[in-house]
């Protein structure tokens, strides 16, 4: 198989683009207007049968042909066809065919109730007009070499060119790489489906002129860029995800180097790819789910990505399952305090309650190791969020052991309120007296006794000890409303109450973070597959948003200290729900940062939704890669005409076979200068 795309790849490469023009058949036609953007065209019914028809969207080139060699032209103008145009015989034509109309005569044969058609208007009523868009110009260069430029550097008079249709051998030159005539390396490049300019086949089948024009995607496509797949639902996004996966994972097997045992330079190590532009270390693959289609088989396609490759992808689910191998995305909210505070946080994010402000501006962010000071902070925070855990029934079957920072005046209440268990506690050093070693139970008795006590006399005397400073801070106290229920002023809240919603995400016996292992096994090369199909839709944003922004801060952590990072590529199915919606400005959200800086750290970002205006503008101004199937109304279409070339299909989008057109896709990559039409393989 891939000896056949090498020798295919190396065939391209040698095609001579200039040897259209000595194809009679494919002669469709003269300009007869021309500019840098547009160009119309005269044809006629014989040019285009012969030619095999010209379908929207077509390629054609038009060939300067001066022949009193005045001017030297080694240029080809590359042309799409849009839309049929008006022709200056256009009006005595129409106006000839309702008079024959009228006197029923069947112009559509050479006679009709006896009367011959006459050869002359049969010949007039054959031409009419087709619009084209200009896309480039294919030049020889100084060495002689086919090179492509996105534009028209100048153009003749009209008159002096001949356009002619792109067919077979010469079609896959143009749209693979046509602006670079070396070979493209196979074991970089891989197949995506083959060009299709129509829903209907049936001349295009009878006349076998496109031949199997194979479209292909190279390695600098997909790995680390921005890769969009708009359409309506069934139209063929999965499939193409699919085969983007697949080709990925070849691409990662032939990685030649391991992470963990590089020795490169530090020039070497910020190349991500080898000088034969494969990944050089494994590529990483995680896919958000929303649809469960990815990691459970399912009737639509008959298999799914962890069955074909079983061996390295780790399934995981918001919900236990009876299947063995799927691991559950829960948190030990007293291991990872700070990523199930945060998760708690944003379970309130949407609870009011002014009590609530200050609990939500308490850090849990491990203080530098001599930080003192932030550690007796940390320290007493972490002692109250515990209980408030545990109240809440956050349970664990870990030991638990807590540390309080104290002083004399703290000392005073528990010897005031005989608190002899706490008392035993109290270790004492040269500069600091501390409770140790204190479980959950015992450091609540604690907090009840402060709280009991916190308009004594001895935290009067503290404060006045320590120029004014409260030892029952801002920060301790709206943890305290939060573990009794209840303000200062005596009003009852919900306080800890709260937290019970988030009671699914959490699982007391973890001693890893799957956030953790899910890095490593990306580190690897490893597939991870996060189901989400279970998941109501706030839980699916907090597990999504916490798993790419930790992703997206340990690659930046390697990126600042010079340290390698292998491709990670993030495949988002419905992405409408996880992203920001269009109005959406927010730039500090995880997904406008892996789309604005994702690059520079090899992020790779791949997202399939129904409807371009759902999208943060954000992210789609940073997307290279354009895949578009069917779209069904003007709104998406008026969005989708702000980028590249897509203007030129705006009318075909809207029109759909659901038996014919499932994959039938107008893509954009980012080698690639403009939008190709394509008919995307099957994903077996």
């Amino acid at each position: 198989m891939e000896e056949n795309i090498k020798n295919r790849l190396e065939k391209i490469a040698k095609i001579d683009i200039f040897q259209v023009a000595t194809l009679a058949d494919n002669f469709v036609g003269y300009p007869f207007y021309l500019d840098y953007r547009k160009a119309h065209l005269l044809t006629c019914d014989d040019w285009k049968y012969k030619s095999g028809g010209i379908p929207q969207g077509c390629l054609m080139l038009a060939f300067y042909n001066n022949p009193f060699n005045t001017v030297q032209s080694e240029e080809a103008i590359l042309l799409r066809a849009t839309n049929p145009c008006v022709i200056p015989s256009d009006n005595d034509l129409i106006t000839s065919k309702i008079e024959f109309y009228k006197e029923d005569v069947d112009i559509t044969t050479t006679k009709s109730k006896g009367n011959a058609l006459d050869d002359f208007t049969r010949f007039e009523f054959s031409f009419s007009g087709i619009e084209c868009s200009v896309l480039g110009t294919f030049y020889k260069n100084e060495s002689g070499k086919i090179e492509f430029g996105a534009d028209v550097e100048n153009f003749f008079s009209s008159h002096y060119y001949k356009v002619y249709k792109i067919t077979d051998e010469h079609l896959e030159f143009v749209v693979n790489k046509p602006d670079d005539a070396t070979p493209l390396n196979s074991d970089a490049t891989f197949p995506i489906g083959k060009v299709r300019y129509s829903s209907s086949k049936s001349f295009q089948s009878a006349m076998a002129f496109n031949g199997d024009a194979k479209v292909y995607v190279h390695t600098n496509d997909i790995l680390g860029k921005r890769t969009a797949l708009f359409g309506m639902t069934r139209t063929g996004k999965s499939n193409t995800v699919k085969k983007i996966i697949e080709a990925t994972e070849k691409l990662s097997q032939k990685a030649p180097l391991k992470l963990k045992s590089t020795n490169d330079s530090f020039e070497e190590k910020l190349k991500p790819l080898t000088k034969d532009d494969l990944p050089k270390y494994p590529v990483g693959q995680i896919i958000f789910d929303i649809n469960g289609e990815y990691a459970n088989k399912n009737l639509q396609d008959g298999t799914a990505i962890f069955e074909k490759y079983k061996d390295k992808t780790l399934r995981y689910s918001i919900l236990r399952k009876e299947e063995a191998d799927f691991k559950t995305m829960k948190v030990n909210f007293y291991q990872d305090i700070t990523t199930g505070f945060e998760y708690l946080l944003q379970y309130l994010d949407d609870e009011k309650g002014d009590y609530l402000t200050g609990f939500k501006v308490v850090s849990f962010e491990r203080p530098e190791k001599d930080d003192y000071s932030g550690w007796r902070k940390y320290n007493k925070h972490k002692s109250i969020y515990f209980c408030c855990l545990d109240k809440a029934g956050f349970k664990t079957n870990q030991k638990i052991e807590l540390k309080i920072s104290i002083n004399e005046e703290i000392e005073d209440i528990l010897k005031k309120e005989e608190a002899k268990e706490i008392l035993s506690k109290v270790v004492k050093t040269s500069n600091a007296t501390n409770l140790e070693k204190l479980n959950i139970q015992e450091a609540y008795y604690f907090w009840s006794l402060m709280w009991k006590n916190k308009d004594g006399e001895e935290f009067k005397k503290n404060k006045k000890n320590n120029s004014g400073k409260d030892w029952l801070t801002e920060e301790i106290r709206s943890l305290l409303i939060m573990l009794f229920q209840k303000k200062e002023s005596g009003q009852i809240v919900s306080g800890y109450s709260k937290f019970k919603s988030a009671l699914e995400l959490h699982d007391g016996s973890l001693k890893s973070s799957f956030q953790d292992d899910i890095w490593e096994h990306l580190r690897t090369g490893g597939i991870v597959i996060v189901d989400l199909s279970q998941g109501n839709p706030k839980i699916q944003r907090i597990f999504s948003n916490d798993i790419c922004d930790y992703i997206f801060k340990r690659s930046m952590n390697h990126f600042t200290k010079a340290e390698p990072n292998n491709f990670i590529q993030f495949y988002f199915e419905e992405a409408h729900n996880l992203f920001p919606k269009k109005e959406d400005k927010d730039l500090s959200q995880i997904y406008n940062r892996i789309a604005k800086e994702g690059a520079k750290l090899n992020l790779g970002l791949i997202y399939a939704t129904q409807e371009v205006s759902s999208i943060s503008s954000n992210i789609l101004k940073n997307t290279q890669n354009w895949f578009i199937a069917h779209l069904n109304n003007e709104d998406e279409i008026r969005e989708l005409r702000k980028f590249y070339d897509f203007s030129d299909f705006a009318d075909s989008l809207i029109h759909f076979s659901a038996k014919n057109d499932k994959g039938f896709v107008r893509m954009k990559t980012y080698s690639n200068p403009f939008v190709v039409p394509v008919q995307i393989d099957l994903f077996e």
